[in-house]
């Protein structure tokens, strides 16, 4: 739609000429149907109605996170403790929304604990002495603590504390590569080709775990993995007819996690009552019983609040410090790729520098509250949500941090988190098959970006694929191979050398970045396109901070800070780029809903259009 007096002389295209075929990425990123926007308001009742689906829509992984890691914590037995440490995974993933969302990107998007970081969580607590004596072959079974007892609580909160020092130190690497604006130096170095074997293998090191929780019952765990396919992709386009969303609500698509959940825990509690699985714990199918943790409900407390520190006084150590910086790396390129997806499907422009620079610094101060309350791993921006305001076309804020607030409440409730801890095992290996499945995919669909009929390109993924696979597998079946003569500087390297997506990453970073190949060999010319660094810009004030950025933009030391607006770096790429951006129009269409097309335009003057 043109404005008055304004022709298509006046829009400006930021499509290279060579690369004619990107056109059809601007459009669609200039051109945002939408219900509500990213500063947009709905009713109360919206608000907590949309808030809830998008705490729904990102449970899947946040009760995933501690299930995953429970064995190698040592947690496993003290139930009532695995609940707490739901609650609080939850809890602190509100926490870390509600800051996100008001302080850092300002987008809308859901922030929670990280798969990336379990890998080196493997590896971290594999390398301590006796982390589990539980899983010692050598121990003597009659002189261990009892399981759930004071005794064992000491056990896990002991390895728990050792994560977190370790993540909370780890963490300063986010907050000084974002508020220092180094992000934007690394980017540069860093394209498809890095990307891709890094997230690839955060899920090809976890098959062992999805394997060893489906065993247990493997026809449980195929319905599972079965409905969660059937809903995802074969019923996803049915929508439920809903008054408060125009079109229905496409329900099988937004929680097909939480349905194959539910319908398959129904099934074992089925089972179970008709006494179809044995009751003899040696017996294979006893984990599919829903009557093992029944006690869990009992004990645990109707509210209890997390606090920080309730594990005790964190411990730090080099390896495992080093450990969670290569976690840490892989989550911020996560959440980069979100910052731009988010902006697109919210109607918002791309997010500039210093917006980016400001969501990972914050990112990074998250974190530091995650290692304060004893999550086990960092938070990170979660795609599964983004991709929620796709479907639902509601990129409100307002919304966002309603979620935050509801993920707080929900973490007060100890029995809610206490309730997931009776999901069996065979149904929670059926939901990682499927998870981690798709994080690989993922990692490897970053390949769209470069071309793979060039042999540079399928050696520079392929040996740091194989390589991130063989050598932390070989070291962790012998970790006493590593011999220097120094036992901490021993640790460290087998820390780093186990951890799958930093020896697989570091070497794809470093063949791409020295075997010689042109910026669009490398994927770097699709690439930026399509994060966001050739389209269409719009009123960026919906990155300014809230109440003082009228005040901070007065003061003339704030343009050498690269988290504000006026920062010079900022300005003059903008001024390099030739573009002046002075804000949007906004075409409103009456319909149902409300619904409203935003149409961005850019001027190449100072004159508002």
């Amino acid at each position: 739609m043109e404005p008055a007096g304004k022709g298509p002389s006046n829009r400006r295209s930021y499509t290279a000429a060579s690369e004619t075929k990107d056109i059809e990425l601007t459009n669609r990123a200039t051109k945002v149907e939408i219900l509500y926007g990213v500063d947009d308001r709905p009713p109360w009742y919206l608000c907590l109605l949309l808030g809830f689906q998008q705490v729904l829509t990102a449970f899947g992984g946040t009760f995933a996170f501690p299930l995953l890691i429970k064995d190698a914590l040592c947690i496993g037995g003290d139930e009532v403790g695995l609940g707490q440490l739901i609650s609080t995974v939850l809890f602190v993933g509100g926490l870390a929304t509600l800051i996100q969302a008001t302080f850092g990107i300002r987008l809308p998007i859901i922030q929670s604990v990280s798969f990336a970081f379990v890998s080196p969580i493997f590896v971290i607590l594999r390398s301590q002495a006796a982390n589990c004596p539980y899983t010692d072959p050598t121990a003597n079974a009659s002189l261990l603590p009892e399981r759930g007892s004071e005794d064992h609580r000491q056990i896990w909160q002991d390895n728990l504390r050792e994560l977190q020092g370790c993540l909370m130190v780890a963490s300063l690497l986010s907050v000084v590569i974002g508020f220092s604006g180094i992000i934007g130096v690394l980017m540069k170095y860093i394209g498809p080709l890095t990307v891709a074997p890094t997230i690839t293998l955060i899920a090809f090191s976890l098959f062992e775990g999805a394997s060893s929780q489906g065993s247990g019952h493997w026809y449980i765990c195929f319905m599972t993995i079965f409905l969660v396919a059937l809903f995802s992709q074969y019923l996803r386009d049915i929508a439920i007819p809903c008054p408060c969303v125009a079109g229905g609500i496409k329900i099988f698509a937004l929680f097909p996690v939480l349905l194959s959940t539910c319908i398959s825990w129904v099934v074992c509690i089925i089972l179970t009552m008709a006494g179809v699985l044995t009751n003899d714990p040696e017996k294979w199918g006893y984990a599919a019983r829903t009557d093992i943790q029944l006690h869990v409900l009992q004990e645990s407390k109707w509210f209890r609040l997390p606090y920080p520190g309730q594990w005790g006084m964190p411990k730090v150590n080099l390896a495992g410090v080093l450990g969670m910086m290569a976690g840490m790396l892989a989550s911020v390129i996560e959440s980069l790729g979100d910052y731009y997806a988010c902006a697109r499907l919210s109607g918002a422009p791309s997010p500039p520098g210093y917006a980016i620079n400001r969501g990972i610094g914050v990112e990074g101060i998250t974190c530091i509250l995650a290692g304060v309350w004893g999550t086990g791993g960092g938070n990170t921006s979660y795609s599964e949500n983004v991709g929620a305001i796709g479907i639902t076309k509601v990129g409100s804020r307002l919304v966002v941090q309603t979620a935050g607030i509801l993920m707080i409440l929900l973490g007060c409730l100890g029995k809610f988190g206490a309730l997931f801890v009776t999901i069996p095992e065979p149904v929670v290996g059926g939901l990682f098959y499927i998870l981690f499945g798709m994080v690989g995919a993922v990692g490897i669909s970053n390949l769209q970006f470069v071309p793979l009929n060039s042999p540079r390109n399928l050696f520079v993924f392929g040996v740091p694929l194989f390589f991130g696979l063989s050598v932390p597998g070989w070291l962790n079946k012998n970790p006493g191979a590593i011999v220097t003569g120094n036992e901490n500087l021993d640790q460290v390297l087998r820390v780093l050398c186990g951890t799958n997506m930093l020896v697989g990453g570091a070497l794809a970073f470093l063949l791409d970045n020295t075997i010689p190949g042109t910026p669009k060999e490398r994927g770097l010319v699709a690439w930026g396109k399509v994060e966001g660094t050739n389209e269409t810009k719009g009123d960026l004030s919906v990155y300014n901070l809230p109440l003082i950025q009228p005040w901070l933009d007065r003061l003339p030391f704030i343009r050498y800070i690269p988290v504000c607006p006026s920062f010079v770096l900022e300005k003059k790429t903008r001024e390099d780029d030739g573009t002046q951006i002075d804000g949007i129009e906004e075409n409103c269409v009456i319909g149902v809903g409300n619904e409203r097309s935003i149409d961005v335009q850019i001027s190449d003057s100072n004159q508002i259009i």
